[in-house]
């Protein structure tokens, strides 16, 4: 068994679209990013990558590559869910927790299991919860939004 851990956050900014665990949310603003920003699947991708001990998402998602620009976010997790099982690892269980004061996303939450289990991970493999900051630092004044999230994997 092996644990990872992965940690994001990014700029709320206008003119882009609020993508979170690969869906369009609703929103003013939107995740300033190379690809398409997804805090979530960001921290999903960092705690695989953090548990088959190959990095991070910078290393196999660079900024300075165009060829991740306004990348989908689902896209690149299943790059990185692909290259665990072919280092024969299987997904066990993934927690995450996305921070933000606004929007609320609790009601999106299911849409988001349905969206990553596209990258193949299972619905039933995986927890979202939603909180706030309660109004400190970046994310309370609404500046940006945060995500966790933690790994188990098993060898095959």
């Amino acid at each position: 068994m092996r644990i990872g851990i992965g940690y994001d956050s990014h700029r709320l900014v206008e003119g882009r679209k609020l993508i979170l665990g690969g869906i369009d949310i609703p929103f003013e603003k939107g995740l300033l990013g190379h690809s398409d920003g997804d805090v979530l699947c960001h921290a999903i991708i960092d705690a695989i990558i953090g548990a088959i001990g190959e990095g991070d998402i910078g290393k196999h998602f660079p900024d300075t590559d165009n060829k991740w620009k306004d990348a989908s976010s689902i896209m690149l997790l299943k790059h990185i869910v692909e290259l665990a099982k072919s280092k024969g690892f299987e997904i066990v269980w993934i927690d995450s927790i996305v921070i933000t004061e606004r929007p609320k996303i609790a009601p999106y939450i299911e849409s988001m299991k349905e969206a990553i289990s596209q990258a193949g991970i299972s619905q039933s493999i995986l927890n979202i919860k939603a909180k706030t900051n309660e109004g400190m630092g970046f994310i309370g004044r609404g500046e940006g939004i945060a995500a966790q999230a933690t790994c188990l994997l098993r060898q095959k």
